[in-house]
């Protein structure tokens, strides 16, 4: 049976976003419950249940991967700037839904309020930055050598795009996902993560109210909340044109393989293994914090959260230092509370992961300079921690552990820690806080760090919608969001067009 769970107060949060207190989490142009097994949203500020749906069947995702295939006949045909103000729409109702979603992603996956609807900006500032793009979608006229002929480039839309999206951002991965996706023309399948299920449907909502509202196929815009079993089937389906896949590198490996198996297109946003490295002449004061927002907000839970602080000799007890006063600072309290800087995990699962990373580095020789404990309250809380005295290349500063737990080590010379940077598997983004400039464009060129997104004296998290984001390496294949992460979305032909009443031949070839 799907029904919402929580408290009166919360339920008034959603009868606003339009979900009443039958929660279905299937949409292919109509709401309905799916017949598949139960899943429950949990609420990290208390380990309590908020709703329960009925997930889909493999045999509801193959009803609505037939209704996208359907609408997409429509779709594709209508004009790229009709396509925008579509997209504008969603925009503009997003904006206006923007407080209570963020409060809504507070209540189910753990982030503030503040950063909840930071997200859901990210989804308002990608569909801006769509509704220009449709109006320009390039193609490219090019001289041909053959006379009496025209030689072009189109792009056409892809079909259907399946978007597998993460607990953390559940609500702007989609974003920057769907908006260009449709744009160009596609229909969108997206498979929410299984923990953050209300957020995405309260999203999925307002999106198909828009489509209904322009009398458009809601297909356009399908959600299957489901689990392994429906991502499984999105990777394998020769129907999915593209599958968006946000997750660790572990799975996304799978997922990558199955994809390319049949051709088709993979867009892969995975781990993240970020550090910072502090110059010898940095801004302290800019350092602790910019390093303190991006080890510990959403509790270390982003892809680009930093993981590793490389502090040249001369400053690194005067950086260590200061970060040991600066954590207690950190406003610890429920999500929901818009003072507060630092709620729970998103669940158990995370606050288990913490302990045995911990216990881990203790194990290695590691020291923890501050935090290491589960905070005693309801709910998944634990402290944001500072650890020193491993070596850059131990195991566990390789391998990237999704949660607070900062590593600070020294380093002599830039070179060496460039080195170090480089050496992890995964490739997303990297810092380097200096005042020189030929350190600055050291850390930039071909001989400097290898991330997708390179940083001078600001954080590794905080990425603009504007530049292309996504990583090298592990991280990952394809960008999302700006730049010309477009063309992920289409299909590239060249076209030659004989315009005359003979036939010669490229290259000079006679054939007579």
């Amino acid at each position: 049976m799907s029904k919402f769970l929580a408290g009166e107060e919360e339920f008034k949060w959603l009868e606003q976003l339009g979900i009443g207190k039958t929660v279905q989490g299937l949409y292919d142009g109509q709401w309905k419950s799916g017949s598949g097994e139960t899943m429950v949203s949990i609420s990290p500020i208390n380990g309590r249940p908020i709703a329960q749906i009925s997930a889909a069947s493999k045999d509801d995702y193959d009803a609505a991967v037939v209704a996208a295939k359907e609408a997409f006949r429509v779709w594709r045909n209508v004009p790229a700037p009709k396509r925008g103000e579509i997209v504008r729409q969603i925009g503009e109702e997003l904006r206006s839904k923007i407080d209570l979603l963020g409060r809504l992603e507070a209540l189910e996956i753990g982030k503030t309020a503040v950063e909840g609807r930071g997200e859901v900006q990210e989804f308002v500032d990608i569909c801006d930055y769509a509704v220009g793009m449709s109006r320009q979608l390039p193609g490219q006229v090019l001289p041909s050598e053959r006379d009496g002929h025209d030689l072009q480039e189109r792009w056409n839309p892809l079909g259907v795009c399946g978007v597998i999206s993460a607990f953390n951002f559940p609500i702007a991965v989609y974003g920057w996902n769907a908006a260009i996706a449709l744009i160009a023309g596609n229909c969108v399948i997206w498979k929410p993560s299984p923990t953050a299920i209300i957020s995405t449907i309260a999203t999925q909502k307002i999106v198909a109210r828009v489509l209904e509202r322009n009398n458009l196929p809601g297909a356009i815009c399908s959600l299957v909340c489901g689990g392994v079993d429906i991502g499984d089937a999105i990777a394998k389906d020769p129907r999915i044109s593209l599958v968006s896949f946000t997750g660790s590198t572990a799975v996304g490996r799978e997922v990558g393989a199955t994809v390319q198996r049949r051709f088709g297109r993979i867009l892969l946003e995975l781990g993240g293994n970020n550090a910072a490295v502090i110059n010898h002449d940095a801004d302290v004061e800019m350092v602790v914090r910019s390093a303190l927002f991006a080890a510990v907000g959403t509790q270390g839970q982003r892809c680009t959260s930093l993981r590793r602080l490389f502090v040249h000799n001369s400053l690194y007890q005067t950086v260590l230092e200061r970060l040991i006063k600066a954590y207690p600072k950190v406003r610890i309290g429920s999500p929901l509370d818009e003072n507060t800087m630092y709620g729970p995990m998103h669940n158990e699962k995370g606050v288990q992961l913490y302990l045995k990373t911990l216990k881990e580095a203790e194990a290695l020789g590691g020291k923890i300079e501050y935090g290491g404990k589960v905070i005693d309250r309801e709910g998944f809380y634990v402290e944001p921690t500072i650890v020193s005295g491993l070596r850059h290349d131990s195991p566990l500063v390789l391998r990237e552990s999704f949660c607070p737990v900062l590593y600070i080590m020294p380093f002599d010379n830039l070179d060496q820690v460039i080195e170090w940077n480089n050496e992890v598997e995964a490739g997303l983004s990297s810092s380097l806080f200096t005042s020189n400039i030929t350190d600055l464009f050291k850390w930039l060129g071909p001989n400097g760090a290898d991330s997708g997104i390179v940083n001078i004296n600001c954080p590794t998290n905080g990425a603009e919608i504007g530049g292309a984001f996504g990583g090298n390496k592990a991280t990952g294949w394809g960008r999302e969001a700006g730049s010309d992460s477009w063309k992920q979305y289409m299909r590239r032909s060249t076209c030659t067009i004989n315009f005359s009443k003979e036939l010669p031949l490229a290259q000079g070839i006679k054939f007579e």
